[in-house]
């Protein structure tokens, strides 16, 4: 049974400018970065064990990558929901600040 998965206002933020970073340059696939992320929602949301664990002091935050895109997407399980936290570009170098969870 799928958890409904849940995104931040920081996460809503950033997937908002990634897509329109990506249609703005990427002319041969715009929907991809779209296309990417609903599939990963999809994967974290019937299988939140899938992600990677990435090291955080309070929560056990995992992370899937959106191969093509290049991008990852930082989530928590909780007993009823997927929250996702942030979606972040893997060529930034570092990763998102996650102090505030």
């Amino acid at each position: 049974m799928s958890k409904p998965v849940i995104t931040t206002p920081d996460a809503d933020l950033q997937i908002l400018e990634l897509d329109a970073w990506w249609r703005a340059h990427r002319d041969k696939a715009p929907d991809l970065f779209e296309i990417e992320l609903a599939q990963a929602i999809e994967l974290i949301g019937s299988a939140p064990g899938a992600g990677k664990r990435h090291a955080h002091p309070r929560d056990p935050v995992r992370r899937v990558m959106l191969r093509r895109t290049r991008n990852h997407v930082y989530y928590v399980e909780y007993g009823d929901h997927v929250l996702v936290v942030a979606v972040w570009g893997s060529v930034k170098g570092g990763g998102p600040d996650l102090t505030g969870l």
